[in-house]
Order: C-alpha cells, then sequence, then structure tokens
C-alpha cells in the first residue's frame, strides 16, 4: 500500500520518490518539472514536457523537498520553488478531484444527500463514501464505509457541493467503474496533502450498520 492509499499492482507503472527514496505507483505520488524559467512546476495531469520529478504525495515529504532543495538535486540544476508550492499542488489536485466527480455523476453513478447516500449503502451500490470535512460528526457517523469500497472526508463541503452544482454538500456516494477509479487516486492524493487519511473508515463501521 503506498502513502496515498492506493494498493500496489505489478502493472501499475513506478517512480522513485526524490526524498524518501521508495519506488511505489505514480498514483502515489505527485509529478513536478523544472520549467525553462528554472522554476519547479507542479504537473498535477502528468503532460508537461520535460524529465519528471516525483515526490509521494504527502504534505510533510513534499515541504520536505521544498525546505532541502531536493528539487535542484533531482534535476542536477539551479532550480526554484514558489513560495506557495504546497498550497499550489493542494489547490490543482482538489480541482482535479471537483472535476471528476461532477463527470461521475454526469454519467449516472453518484448521488448526494443523506437519505440517497445510505439508500446507495444498504443496496450495496456505493463503491465510495464521500463526507465533508466541515460537516457535523454526528450527521456523518450515522454511514458507513461501502464493504470493500472506500472512505474520504477531505473534501469540504462547498467543494464536494461544486461537484454536484449545489452550494454545499456533506454526503455523497459514487458506484463502481467508470471513472471513480480515477477519483479514488486523485482524492487519495489530495488526503495526503491534507493530512488525512483517505483509508480509514467512516465514523460507523459497517458491521454495526
Amino acid at each position: 500500500m503506498s502513502r496515498a492509499g492506493k494498493a500496489k499492482h505489478r502493472d501499475d507503472p513506478e517512480r522513485r520518490c526524490i526524498v524518501t527514496g521508495d519506488v511505489q505507483p505514480k498514483a502515489g505520488l505527485v509529478r513536478f518539472v523544472l520549467g525553462p524559467d528554472g522554476m519547479i512546476y507542479p504537473d498535477i495531469a502528468e503532460k508537461l514536457p520535460g524529465r519528471g520529478i516525483w515526490v509521494t504525495a504527502d504534505r510533510d515529504v513534499l515541504e520536505t523537498a521544498i525546505q532541502k532543495g531536493l528539487f535542484a538535486r533531482a534535476a542536477k540544476a539551479p532550480a526554484k520553488t514558489p513560495e506557495n508550492m504546497v498550497e499550489m499542488v493542494e489547490k490543482a489536485l482538489a480541482s482535479r478531484v471537483v472535476e471528476l466527480i461532477s463527470l461521475v455523476r454526469k454519467s449516472g453513478r453518484a448521488v448526494i444527500g443523506f437519505e440517497k447516500v445510505k439508500g446507495w449503502l444498504a443496496e450495496g451500490r456505493a463503491k465510495v463514501l464521500l463526507q465533508a470535512s466541515d460537516g457535523s460528526d454526528r450527521g456523518k457517523g450515522k454511514l458507513w464505509t461501502p464493504e470493500g469500497g472506500r472512505w474520504f472526508g477531505c473534501l469540504t463541503s462547498q467543494e464536494l457541493g461544486l461537484a454536484f452544482g449545489r452550494d454545499r454538500a456533506i454526503h455523497g456516494a459514487l458506484a463502481a467503474g467508470g471513472l471513480t477509479p480515477r477519483v479514488i487516486e486523485e482524492i487519495s492524493r489530495l488526503a495526503g496533502l491534507r493530512r488525512q487519511d483517505g483509508g480509514k473508515t467512516a465514523m460507523k463501521d459497517t458491521k454495526t450498520a
């Protein structure tokens, strides 16, 4: 299992983190590139040209890379990092997660609202339970992690609402298939940047649901 909470598979492309030295699937890391201006840029979509520099999707690890100048060492060239690098990465990841959830919603594989989410959980339709980080613990504790699925609580109610075209939302659920694996991958990275364990369970265990 990688730091970002994604299980390792032999066929997953792997990269080495410049901080920890660990080799792990790309899904657990964030790619950076050195721009022609000598500045390090996050490449969340992994499409920018240039040699990739990989860092584990963990806030502490990324801060270590910045503070110790490890980007320049990895690039083997002078390299500067923006003062708000961590916030840049977090914001980019959050935007990507919101966009992906929105696409899952448009495909009919997502619902929001306590009763609808509870219904999907009871029917076994939910693969992922999403709960807003600023929602009431009491309310969130009445739902449970899907059996064999995942729970994530790193999005704010505003971010979760935006994904569903609402002002805010506290509870959401995604069905299996489609873009859901992509959501799990990206939101796992975001959980690492926000120092939240995307692999932990919801307040209520499935056995007591």
